[in-house]
């Protein structure tokens, strides 16, 4: 049986009320610390909400460092991220299965800069070829991981954060578009040659 422990409470460095990042479900907010007794062992947990998908997980204090669960982000982890999707795409030529577990292995890494390439590599714009259905899940899916760590550290709401992360990537010079050969100029018409002397016309006598 579970048992809550002080209503502020602090373990391994995180403390209640604390957004962190969980590396299989993103930003949490640890809620509570509670105290449970398992076969005759007491274990300290941490309750863990994640609001958007509706779920709580309690994770044993002893385990924090193993699962991956980190604090959020700082500024400058931040600024390098949206650093990384402004740069060049790096898609390698390999088969779509494969490179579709190494982004979703990104994605579940916790890693802000791994997610944020994974965004980069497969963000497309209106001018480049539209995204397949797997393609498409993935981005939005690292899409949403990186907004909502960005939206937590700079407390913004999720929507900003994400129209922050699509103007970097419409002004990417990593990404500029190619620019369209110009035109020909006009080229003037030439005048006919002047008639001359013994052109077909006699000369007055």
């Amino acid at each position: 049986m579970a048992t809550p422990a002080k209503k502020t409470a602090q373990r391994h460095g995180f403390k209640t009320g604390e957004h962190i990042i969980y590396p299989s479900h993103g930003v949490g907010v640890v809620t509570a610390v509670e105290e449970q007794t398992v076969a005759g062992f007491s274990l300290e947990l941490l309750v863990v909400e994640f609001e958007q998908d509706k779920m709580t997980l309690r994770v044993p204090v002893a385990k924090i460092a193993s699962v991956g669960m980190r604090k959020l982000a700082e500024a400058a982890t931040v600024k390098k991220s949206l650093e990384t999707i402004a740069g060049k795409p790096r898609v390698k030529r390999t088969m779509w299965s494969r490179r579709a577990q190494e982004y979703e292995a990104k994605i579940n890494s916790g890693d802000l800069i791994s997610i944020a390439e994974v965004v980069r590599d497969l963000y497309r714009s209106d001018t480049q070829p539209e995204q397949s259905y797997s393609e498409r899940q993935l981005y939005e899916a690292a899409l949403d991981r990186m907004a909502r760590e960005i939206a937590a550290v700079q407390k913004q709401t999720d929507t900003e954060a994400v129209r922050q992360i699509e103007a970097v990537l419409l002004t990417s010079p990593g990404r500029a578009a190619k620019v369209a050969p110009a035109a020909p100029a006009p080229v003037a018409p030439v005048a006919p040659p002047a008639p001359t002397a013994g052109s077909g016309q006699e000369e007055a006598a």
